[in-house]
């Protein structure tokens, strides 16, 4: 049981890991976006392609009238971040936890 529990840990841990680096890059993308960005730098590329699956299907289930005139789908991402982070992953490492107590 202890190997499945390792595994179970090691998920949850790289699991963590991708959220908050999920959580940093549409940060910066959001901040970039306030200075009017070069969109040919690769950096800015960069941010674009790894952010936009994730932001724009969002930005397209936002119902017309509850946009505001600023993108809000950066919010809802962090927002969901937030919620996978305290309840998907907080919930392996119990379950490993359980785990490894068997």
């Amino acid at each position: 049981m202890f190997v499945w529990a390792n595994f179970i840990f090691a998920l949850a841990r790289i699991l963590d890991v991708l959220l908050t680096i999920l959580y940093w890059l549409i940060l910066i993308r959001a901040l970039i976006s306030w200075v009017n960005p070069d969109p040919l730098n690769p950096i800015v590329q960069f941010l674009y392609k790894t952010t936009e699956p994730i932001l724009e299907p969002i930005r397209r289930r936002l119902p017309l009238n509850f946009r505001f005139g600023i993108d809000i789908s950066p919010i809802i991402v962090f927002l969901l971040i937030i919620f996978l982070q305290s309840f998907l992953v907080k919930t392996l490492l119990d379950f490993g936890t359980r785990l490894q107590l068997r």
